[in-house]
């Protein structure tokens, strides 16, 4: 009886994981189709015009297609962290599409694993590495899986200590660096959430509100390393800069978009269900957590400023 239930399972998963590669091969067929077009677009006006999905969680796939068609790139790699088990990153369809090398960090042991035991693991040059990043080890880990100097593409979300991080690497020179900044910050103040290297979003405040830093705080640190903001996503959560040298490729009305805030309401309560917080409700909810005012370093109260 062992045997015919081993066989029947061995069938479906054999069933699931072919119906899975078409409907990812027909994904990949549309975004072919979607990068010719956006191509085809003489100016854009913002980012968001350029936006399609294939496995990003928002529209990346398109505006990093946009990007690296015009902007000479000298190495075809790219570095992403936060990427959880891969099935939605902004760098997979990077690697799929246009068959670049790319290694990627997660904390989970499990992510890894699931990464590391999927059909596109051995077809591309993906390297997975599993450790929980803080501000001392990125350089390290970063060195001692071959990438250095200059790469194509960064690609920071890790839901805390995302300006920190940013701001302690210094073993690659990224053309391209998108980071996930959060909105409900606001975009009058350059502010973060305070160092600390065991920093997980749901230990510290149970919303998964408080996290990451405000664009401003990120635009500040860009100009620091010799980078340009150009925009962001339509979903408002992820950022784009390039090396500053590389502005003149890219053909836009305007290169510093207005700022608007996230709709998306991903807010849980302290059980963990979702609350589908909007608004100015969101800030509310972590009124009482402190930041990190950049411009003074002060730790102060999120409603104190906001």
């Amino acid at each position: 009886m062992s045997y015919i239930s081993n066989k029947i399972k061995s069938l479906k998963n054999r069933l699931f994981f072919n119906s899975l590669r078409a409907i990812e091969v027909n994904a990949l067929l549309l975004g072919k189709i979607n990068t010719r077009q956006i191509l085809n677009i003489n100016k854009l006006s913002s980012l968001k015009e350029a936006e399609f999905k294939v496995f990003s969680q928002w529209g990346d796939d398109g505006i990093i297609q946009y990007l690296i068609n015009k902007i000479p790139i000298k190495n075809h790699t790219f570095v992403e962290f936060g990427v959880e088990d891969y099935t939605e990153s902004n760098t997979r369809y990077l690697l799929m599409n246009d068959n670049w090398t790319g290694l990627v960090i997660d904390g989970s042991h499990s992510n890894i694993c699931d990464i590391k035991s999927s059909y596109y693991y051995w077809m591309y040059d993906l390297t997975a590495v599993h450790s929980f990043i803080d501000t001392d080890n990125i350089n390290n880990i970063l060195i001692d899986n071959g990438f250095n100097g200059d790469i194509g593409i960064l690609s920071i979300d890790i839901d805390g200590n995302d300006y920190w991080v940013w701001k302690a690497i210094s073993a690659i020179s990224p053309s391209i660096v998108i980071c996930e900044f959060n909105s409900n910050f606001g975009d009058k103040h350059r502010l973060t959430v305070p160092y600390s290297p065991t920093f997980q979003r749901t230990n510290e405040h149970y919303s998964n509100l408080y996290f990451g830093a405000s664009l401003p705080a990120l635009k500040e640190l860009a100009s620091e390393k010799g980078y340009s903001f150009i925009g962001a996503n339509s979903n408002s959560i992820n950022a784009y800069f390039i090396k500053s040298e590389l502005v003149q490729f890219i053909d836009m009305d305007s290169l510093d978009s207005d700022f608007y805030p996230s709709k998306f309401r991903e807010s849980r309560d302290i059980e963990g269900n979702l609350t589908f917080l909007s608004g100015t409700n969101k800030i509310n909810e972590i009124s009482e957590k402190k930041v990190v005012d950049l411009s003074n370093n002060e730790l102060i109260l999120l409603k104190d400023i906001i």
